[in-house]
């Protein structure tokens, strides 16, 4: 059977039915008023720990890796549903003893007398401590940059005809007439021959023509590079935060009071 100085290791903690299984986190130990012994605890069961079950804690054992109870894991998971509001009635305590099957016709008077308050709760916390403090923990964004590819560039050569027009000066030879009277100085000749003959006389003329040729020379040498540009982009991101609520007499320094004290107010810190 548990005692009180096991509460803050039970609470928080796995409990595992008899063949070892998992049936979920413990969140809350009901106390006996009269003998101020854990009795009950509150498991969270069910999808993602929605439900809490009721399972006793008279024949529970605790050690380093949880809590250990005599039942399965589908009669934890099927016993009555109880709100765990602090306190269970006699009524409610009577039908867990027989979803349980255990015999209370052994009890003593005073372990069947019950006040309004016949459990109380220890505490509501969800997690394991260590002490008696709590920790507030929340998340903080941490902004930095990634490289990565974006696109790529790429340099590609190709070929274009176009027309070059120029003017080249050509020089053309062209026959002219010359006629020359005659001369002492070129009778001789003139007169070299017969009087009255025919005769031919020819003369070869030139002409230029323009002429083309191509010649291929290298102009100038083109690369790709990179250059960085530097901008501002806003990103926005959701942060949690643990906020703290507090049940019970506060006094005026905040400090946690006993959760046994059954008040209902509320303070948020």
């Amino acid at each position: 059977m548990l005692d009180q100085n096991q509460l803050d290791q039970v609470i928080g903690s796995t409990a595992y039915d008899n063949d070892g299984d998992k049936i979920g986190k413990v969140g809350q130990v009901y106390l006996d008023n009269a003998t101020g012994q854990p009795a009950w605890a509150a498991v969270n069961t069910g999808f993602l720990g929605t439900s809490e079950s009721f399972v006793p804690l008279q024949e529970a054992s605790f050690s380093g890796d949880g809590l250990r109870v005599p039942y399965d894991k589908d009669t934890v998971k099927n016993a009555p549903s109880i709100a765990s509001d602090g306190e269970l009635s006699p009524t409610e305590e009577s039908e867990l003893y027989r979803h349980y099957s255990i015999n209370v016709s052994g009890m003593t008077d005073t372990d069947t007398t019950y006040t309004e308050d016949a459990y109380t709760t220890t505490t509501t916390d969800t997690a394991p401590r260590t002490d008696d403090a709590m920790t507030l923990s929340e998340e903080h964004v941490e902004v930095g940059t990634r490289t990565e590819e974006a696109g790529r560039a790429r340099l590609r050569k190709y070929v274009v005809t176009e027309n070059v027009t120029e003017a080249v000066p050509v020089t053309k030879e062209r026959a002219v007439l010359e006629r020359e009277p005659i001369t002492d100085a070129n009778r001789d000749n003139a007169l070299d021959g017969p009087e009255i003959t025919e005769a031919e006389h020819e003369v070869v003329l030139h002409e230029e023509r323009p002429v083309v040729q191509k010649t291929t020379e290298a102009v100038e040498r083109v690369r790709l590079g990179t250059d960085a540009v530097t901008t501002e982009e806003t990103v926005s991101e959701q942060v949690r935060k643990e906020r703290i609520e507090v049940e019970g007499d506060v006094d005026n320094d905040s400090t946690l009071a006993d959760r046994t004290t059954g008040t209902d107010r509320t303070t948020d810190i």
